[in-house]
């Protein structure tokens, strides 16, 4: 008994040496850590925030090289490489940790999901689509079927695009219906281009059947009725277009009043254009007015419709509206005339064009999506100088 009790005394002593010394050896070896990860880590953030992207991607490469477990490293590397436009270096990098077997689920949905984005940013639709489709049924879904979407659109497959858009709609994201019925616009077009005027009016009818607050079916509907000479068709589908959404009025003032002197019913149509100015002038509702008030005058007053743009330019000041008021009228120097026509011309070219409110892009001609952003509807019905 007294043998064990002396070799008990005698051992713990030098098992609390043992314990202190490995931890201090624990301790010091942790410190060493955290002096070689941390730094480079930091250092890379602080390169980062300054805008050092060089910088910050060496400093981050020399994180890793200390501690290559860390996921988190190999992301914020991942991004830096794809931010600077070194995709190929940034799927390395989450290809690596696809690679890996000791990541979490969670962390190699994320990886997949970076990866998806390195090949949509450089351009590779087919390899971005394929990654984008192994993120179904994971927390980065929603992502990905609005980046499978987008890439859908650029690619104009519409009809998978509206099948993603109505899957989006049933998981709550967002209200696709006006998009839906720009997919069905753009089919319509496609099919009456290719001469099948059937389908194109059947597409056109389910899209304002979906969508009767949209504004581009009821006008592409129009446009078909007056390719197949059905004029008093085409009056009242833009008649209803504007008494619904009356700011469409710019984009269809035009071809209102040419469908209105086509059926005879200008008196009518006048009217409800001039309605339309006093609540909110605009250069093309003008314009169909002048254009209906000149066709009333022929044979009389033809100045008398012209008057229009004095209207206009009493309301507001417009060089588009002068340069076409100019046009028709006789000058007391009327040899000066072109001079001063041509610079008008000239100088409201610019103004005339349709700016997209989400990028800013402007073009001659109105489109339903923009050409730069690619934004449905972001461009404004009203010119440039109205805005």
């Amino acid at each position: 008994m007294e043998f064990d009790t002396l070799w008990i005394l005698l051992g713990l002593p030098i098992a609390f040496a043992l314990g202190w010394l490995a931890s201090r050896f624990d301790l010091r070896q942790l410190r060493m850590e955290n002096r070689l990860a941390p730094k480079a880590y930091f250092k890379g953030l602080n390169f980062l925030l300054n805008e050092q992207q060089d910088e910050a991607i060496d400093a981050f490469i020399e994180a890793v090289q200390n501690d290559p477990d860390t996921s988190e490293l190999h992301f914020a590397l991942g991004n830096l490489f794809r931010r600077r436009g070194e995709y190929e270096r940034a799927v390395r990098v989450h290809e690596h940790l696809l690679q890996r077997g000791d990541i979490t689920v969670h962390d190699r949905q994320r990886a997949q999901h970076a990866l998806a984005l390195d090949f949509l940013k450089a351009g590779l639709l087919d390899r971005a689509e394929d990654a984008l489709e192994k993120l179904e049924g994971t927390p980065f879904q929603n992502e990905a079927r609005l980046a499978r979407l987008g890439i859908c659109e650029r690619s104009r497959e519409w009809p998978q695009a509206a099948e993603i858009a109505r899957k989006l709609q049933a998981a709550g994201e967002a209200s696709f219906s006006i998009r839906l019925a720009h997919y069905l616009c753009e089919q319509a077009a496609t099919a009456a281009a290719s001469g099948d005027t059937v389908a194109a009016q059947s597409l056109l009818e389910q899209a304002i059947a979906d969508a009767p607050q949209a504004t581009r079916p009821r006008v592409q509907f129009a446009a078909l009725q007056r390719t197949q000479s059905r004029h008093p068709q085409a009056l009242q589908t833009l008649v209803e277009l504007v008494e619904r959404m009356p700011s469409a009025a710019p984009l269809v003032a035009v071809s209102l009043a040419q469908s209105a002197l086509a059926c005879g019913d200008g008196p009518r149509i006048l009217k409800l254009l001039q309605s339309l100015e006093q609540q909110t002038p605009a250069l093309d509702v003008t314009e169909a007015i002048v254009t209906l008030e000149s066709a009333a005058h022929t044979g009389g007053d033809v100045q008398q419709g012209r008057r229009g743009y004095i209207r206009h330019l009493q309301k507001e000041p417009s060089l588009i509206a002068a340069a076409r008021w100019m046009t028709g009228e006789k000058l007391e120097h009327d040899e000066h005339r072109p001079l001063v026509q041509r610079a008008l011309d000239h100088a409201a070219r610019p103004l005339s064009r349709y700016r997209c409110a989400a990028c800013g892009f402007e073009v001659k001609d109105h489109f339903w999506q923009c050409p730069g952003c690619l934004n449905w509807d972001s461009i404004s019905p009203r010119r440039v100088e109205e805005l």
